[in-house]
This record gives C-alpha cells, sequence and structure tokens, in this order.
C-alpha cells in the first residue's frame, strides 16, 4: 500500500466555541423541548428560538447560529419559503430540516436539502416519551454536533504546524460509535493538529461488474452527482444504501431517476440485477445480495452503526458474491458505517473509492474508510463518478 499524508485533528469538537443553535417551530412544545435539550448539552448553546420562518428571518442576521433547525410546516411563513433568505442573510449557517414523516414532508425536505439545506431529521407525532422521541432526540442532537463542528472548523483561522506551514483540520471517526458521538459532560479540549499518513490501497486488476454505494448526511445531493456522471456510460447494476427513513427512500430513488435518465428503484425482494439499473434500500431494510446479478434481499435485521438500512451488510453481501469484482464507494455521512463492510471488500480482492473531506457535508463514513488504509483513491465528489468509470474499465471519451 502506498501512503498519502493528510493533517488531522483529534476527534474532539474543533473549537472551544459551542455551537451556536436557532430553533424555529411553530409548536411551542416542540421549541421547549428542543431547547432544554440544547441548553442541556455540554457543547452547543441556544442561540434563539423563533416562531414560523417570518420570525426567524427577522433574527437570523443578528444571531448568526451555527446550526438552524428548521421546521417545515408552519402559519405565516413556512420552512422552505425562508429557507433561502436564512441562507442568504446566514450563508455560513448550516441548516436541518425537522418534519413528520408524511410523503408530501418527505418531497419538501428532498427539494430543501437541493436548495441548501444540510439534512433532515423526521419528527415523531408525539415527543411527550417513548423510544419515538428518544430516537428524534439522539438522531437531532448527533446531527447539530456533526454539521457545527464542522461548520465551525471551516470558519476558524487554519492552525499552523511547528514549520509555520498551513494545516487544513478534520474530525474523522476513530471507533465503532458514531464519528460525532454525543455530548458529554466536561470541558471541550482544544484542537491538536497533527501529520497523518493515509495508507491507500491497491485497486482490483480486473474491472468491476458492481458498484455499492454507501452515504448518509449529504448523500442525496452527492448521489445524483456521482449518478449523473455515470450515466452515458453504466454497464453494471449499482446498488445503494443511504441512510433514510422509509418514505424518503422512494422519493430519491424518484429523483434519481428524474435527475439522472436512469432506471432507479426502489429495491424489492427477489428482483434480480439488471445492468444500468439503479437499486436504492428501503428505509429501515438493510439491503444484500446473495449471489452475482442477485437476488436482491431485503430483511429487518438488528441496525448496524445505529442504521437499518446500513452500509456494512450490503458491503459484505457484495464482497461474498463478487469478490475482487466489487467496487464499493463511500461517500458523505456522519458515524463509521461502511468501514467494516469496506474491509470485507477489500480482503476479498475488491476496491473501494472514498470521498474526500474537503468535498463531504460530513467527514465521517469516507473519512473512517481512509483512516483505515481500506481505500484505493480518496477523491472529491466532482471526479468520483471518473474514478468509478476506471475501475469499471470504461475508456474515457
Amino acid at each position: 500500500m502506498t501512503q498519502l499524508s493528510t493533517p488531522r485533528m483529534n476527534a474532539s469538537a474543533v473549537s472551544g466555541d459551542p455551537i451556536r443553535v436557532l430553533v424555529v417551530d411553530d409548536s411551542s412544545v416542540i421549541r421547549g423541548i428542543v431547547s432544554r435539550w440544547i441548553e442541556a448539552s455540554a457543547e452547543m448553546v441556544l442561540a434563539g428560538a423563533a416562531v414560523n420562518g417570518s420570525d426567524a428571518v427577522k433574527r437570523a442576521a443578528s444571531l448568526q447560529p451555527d446550526i438552524i433547525i428548521l421546521d417545515i410546516e408552519m402559519p405565516e411563513m413556512d420552512g422552505i419559503t425562508a429557507l433561502p433568505q436564512l441562507l442568504k442573510l446566514c450563508p455560513q449557517s448550516r441548516v436541518i430540516m425537522a418534519s413528520t414523516l408524511t410523503r408530501r414532508n418527505a418531497e419538501i425536505s428532498l427539494k430543501a436539502l437541493s436548495l441548501g439545506a444540510s439534512d433532515y431529521v423526521p419528527k415523531p407525532t408525539s415527543i411527550s416519551g417513548g423510544d419515538a422521541a428518544e430516537d428524534f432526540r439522539r438522531e437531532l442532537m448527533t446531527r447539530i454536533v456533526a454539521l457545527g463542528r464542522r461548520r465551525i472548523a471551516r470558519l476558524a483561522p487554519e492552525p499552523r504546524s511547528s514549520a509555520g506551514s498551513a494545516a487544513r483540520t478534520s474530525a474523522p471517526s476513530t471507533g465503532a460509535e458514531p464519528a460525532y458521538p454525543l455530548a458529554r459532560p466536561g470541558v471541550v479540549p482544544a484542537p491538536v493538529a497533527a501529520k497523518v499518513s493515509l495508507q491507500v490501497q491497491k485497486s482490483s486488476s480486473v474491472p468491476a461488474q458492481i458498484v455499492a454505494i454507501g452515504s448518509s448526511t449529504g448523500g442525496p445531493q452527492a448521489l445524483v452527482r456521482v449518478v449523473s456522471a455515470l450515466s452515458a456510460d453504466l454497464n453494471v447494476p449499482v446498488i445503494i444504501t443511504q441512510h433514510m427513513p422509509p418514505t424518503f427512500t422512494a422519493i430519491l430513488a424518484e429523483s434519481i431517476t428524474r435527475s439522472t435518465g436512469l432506471k432507479c428503484v426502489e429495491a424489492v425482494s427477489g428482483t434480480m440485477l439488471e445492468r444500468g439499473c439503479v437499486y436504492v434500500a428501503p428505509g429501515d431494510y438493510h439491503m444484500t445480495v446473495k449471489g452475482r446479478g442477485g437476488p436482491i434481499e431485503l430483511n429487518q435485521g438488528p441496525p448496524e452503526n445505529f442504521c437499518r438500512p446500513a452500509v456494512d451488510p450490503m458491503f459484505r453481501s457484495v464482497a461474498a458474491a463478487y469478490g475482487p469484482l466489487a467496487l464499493g464507494v463511500v461517500l458523505t455521512g456522519m458515524g463509521s458505517d461502511g468501514r467494516e463492510g469496506a474491509r470485507a471488500i477489500v480482503s476479498a480482492g475488491g476496491t473501494v473509492i472514498a470521498q474526500d473531506e474537503e468535498s463531504s457535508v460530513v467527514w465521517g463514513m469516507p473519512g473512517a474508510v481512509a483512516h483505515a488504509g481500506l481505500a484505493s483513491a480518496i477523491v472529491p465528489l466532482d471526479l468520483i463518478g471518473a474514478e468509478i468509470k476506471k475501475k469499471l474499465g470504461v475508456t474515457a471519451r
């Protein structure tokens, strides 16, 4: 394996400054509960709370929050109307859309992502207690920390090495838990910059016969760009696991079809893989392949890496079925899902590509793969399509 040298920060917060959060929701109950969660965290502070989009737009410029939690359905001005105005007033802010899980809200959330929102989180119908409320709290707080750290890191002055040269920072995953775990009480340590040598694997010597892509935060936009780059020359099946709940995954498949012209469907158990077709794992189901060409199998086994669907089971099945003919791609996302599955692909003689840090919304998943020395290439989003074509043996035009 060859080595690449890249700067790395410790996995703690990249700045001692707390993450400033603006909560925008017309429900006083939601505003109150989410505000209390934020105030109880050692890593964030409540910058303000707004009752609708209009109220948020009036206050955003003076507040300049790091994170905006934006409800979709609100009186006077809804979230999708407020979004472009908020991004114009606070261009450095990261917006997390929050909505109840309906098809209409899922469609609006995906539209919001295309307009500049960074992530989304489904709200439960009741937040008074139970597993649904706890899942919402965990998912929301994890996203705030991940996106907030990323935003602060990009705004912070670049630290200098002992030799005086600028060093860029990152916060990759370092363990089996999410790359950006929930805040724990205590003092946030100062960042420590250090050079890290990344090992790069040798690619398989044979053209790949399947492309398996894993993604999470920032994934919907990234997926459209990658698949669009493949559309003219795609001669193998593509299977995708994107961390998304039910309803969202069906709409994502429709969006990929509209944007790329390729046939993209939400996967169904028993389906045989077709060349040139794209299959998306349904929300709440792991997707695997049983052999070369399929069939696809769906299951509701235990979540892996806190996720269902998860990338690891898909990657493991591809490694077992395709061996050196397997190509795994890990795009932007929180946590380390995909790392152990990528290890299985590499052990079977296959190839793995990881998105680079600069072009990732969050460099958790691809960073975990890169730092484990499992990637044959670590490239910007806009070059991943071309890199995949190389591994497929497609001649550049």
